[in-house]
């Protein structure tokens, strides 16, 4: 463990250069005196490191100084090379940077993990694209990545529904979700997500833009992501579901957090074991699909005009097995 924790301080100081013993602790979770132990006893293993004293001080290490990626792991190493993700990287027009990095970490692992990548290849294959989906890349997928990476302002022609507009973003990162590329950006004072399939052109600025250190893609995301879906559920329904209902429901329901907000909500099972849950849906005619796939496992409750055809469903699939096939249709 404390093997793993000095490669971890090294590798820190390489990539920041100078860092608190505070920073360290925290990107470490240990304690700074933990910190302190640790930097004497790599001095003492002949690791040039130094503490710069004053304000703006921290530890750094001795300049031009590297460590070979001894440390790794076999689990780490195959990692590495299952996180390189070819797909979305040549997407991005990425993919010969990609190959390069994958051959210097080679480079740099001993021999006993040379294997690394060809064991993860034999192993593992991301295809990120949906299904029924077309594979090739939005046409200017590659122009944005490089606007993205370098901090340049575009010029975003974009095709909403029937109207083609057109919007200065300061665009801040690319999300691939489902097989489809989203560009989120900073437009005037408020944020922007763009479906990459709906530019229609792109005109990289020669100005640039500073960014929002405090800007966290992946949280951003993940708040639209919800937002977006709990706005689409307008409408509510109110069913009793077996144990086996309640089961399936889940692998039904278009969020997750649809499933458990309605669950937790809910009152104890009745004698039968039946729970009545109240549902946030897209619409009737939307729950209505959805609900018919669980056929004697879920009882609509409200409202009426969905539970009339629900029986109106049932009763007519009776009909069809209420008597014995004719002759020839077995």
């Amino acid at each position: 463990m404390r093997a793993s924790r000095l490669i971890s301080l090294i590798l820190l100081l390489q990539s920041r250069e100078t860092m608190t013993a505070a920073e360290l602790a925290r990107e470490l979770e240990v304690s700074e005196r933990t910190v302190y132990r640790d930097v004497l006893a790599l001095s003492a293993a002949g690791v040039p490191v130094y503490a710069d004293r004053g304000r703006a001080g921290g530890y750094r290490l001795l300049g031009g100084y590297r460590t070979r990626l001894t440390g790794l792991t076999r689990d780490e190493a195959e990692a590495l090379f299952l996180a390189g993700l070819p797909g979305p990287a040549g997407d991005m027009g990425l993919a010969d940077a990609v190959a390069g990095a994958e051959l210097k970490v080679l480079a740099a692992l001993p021999p006993s993990l040379r294997d690394a990548p060809a064991r993860t290849g034999q192993r593992f294959h991301l295809d990120v694209p949906g299904w029924f989906r077309e594979s090739d890349p939005p046409p200017w997928l590659a122009e944005l990545a490089r606007a993205v990476w370098q901090d340049r302002r575009v010029e975003l022609r974009y095709r909403r529904g029937e109207r083609e507009v057109t919007r200065s973003v300061a665009p801040y990162g690319l999300v691939l979700k489902n097989g489809v590329w989203y560009l989120v950006g900073r437009v005037g004072d408020g944020w922007r997500t763009y479906r990459v399939d709906r530019v229609v052109g792109v005109q990289v600025s020669g100005e640039g833009f500073d960014r929002d250190v405090g800007f966290d893609l992946g949280a951003y995301w993940r708040e639209q992501a919800e937002a977006f879906l709990r706005d689409l559920l307008r409408a509510e329904v109110t069913v009793r579901l077996t144990p086996a209902g309640l089961r399936a429901l889940r692998h039904l329901v278009d969020a997750p957090f649809v499933h458990a907000e309605a669950v937790a909500a809910a009152g104890p099972p009745d004698g039968q074991g039946r729970l009545v849950l109240r549902l946030p849906v897209e619409s009737v005619e939307v729950a209505y699909a959805q609900l018919l796939a669980l056929g004697p496992e879920v009882e609509v409750l409200d409202p009426p005009e969905l539970r009339t055809r629900c029986a109106e469903a049932a009763r007519r699939a009776a009909a069809l097995y209420a008597g014995e096939p004719e002759d020839g249709q077995r």
